[in-house]
């Protein structure tokens, strides 16, 4: 079967499910979206590579790839392979010196891991025909305008709108909430104090 080749698009909270996330992958040179549901730690995790964020300790993720480092593990390319009742099955194409290996993975954890060796992503036709979108050229145009990362500017818990902060405020928020390596609402405050000081 031949391979359809994936980016990560966009990374936001997803509409039909709460506390969870879409990440959103495009065909490379073409139309076609597929929005995949991931749970509040893989979307962090990936959100922290995209925006390569340097965490003071690191995450499960960065974990896996320093092992598989450490032992001369590549990874080379992830393909989403599967999908069975609305779940997506991927897989790990793996080399160290005399092996290549196939690892099987949850999709999140294998895209999280490509984001962080910047390795290429996969899926196969079917798949695309079955769980993807086709975006028209316009939608497209302001797809690629907007930022990868999307965060609400409201928090769930708190309650607290960055928008009303003062910038010192923003700040303060902002070191706090990296202490608590809440990297995706770091993210939303970085994007607001950005966009105030443009």
């Amino acid at each position: 079967m031949k391979k359809i080749e994936l980016e990560i698009v966009a990374l936001s909270h997803s509409i039909t499910q709460t506390h969870s996330y879409a990440v959103v992958l495009g065909e490379v040179n073409g139309l076609r979206r597929l929005p995949i549901v991931i749970g509040g730690f893989e979307a962090q995790a990936i959100a922290v590579a995209l925006e390569r964020m340097q965490p003071s300790r690191p995450l499960t993720h960065d974990l896996m790839k320093n092992f598989m480092l450490a032992f001369n593990v590549e990874l080379h390319e992830i393909v989403i392979n599967d999908l069975q009742e609305g779940i997506f099955y991927s897989k790990l194409l793996c080399t160290s010196e005399h092996d290549t290996v196939e690892i099987d993975s949850r999709t999140s954890d294998a895209l999280a891991l490509a984001v962080r060796f910047g390795c290429p992503i996969y899926t196969y036709e079917h798949i695309l025909e079955s769980a993807g979108i086709l975006m028209e050229e316009e939608d497209e145009k302001k797809e690629k305008e907007e930022v990868t990362v999307s965060s609400p500017t409201t928090s769930s818990e708190g309650g607290d709108d960055l928008k009303s902060m003062s910038l010192e405020e923003l700040q303060i928020l902002l070191n706090e909430v990296l202490e608590q390596e809440d990297y995706i609402r770091a993210i939303a405050i970085r994007d607001e104090i950005s966009n105030r000081k443009k």
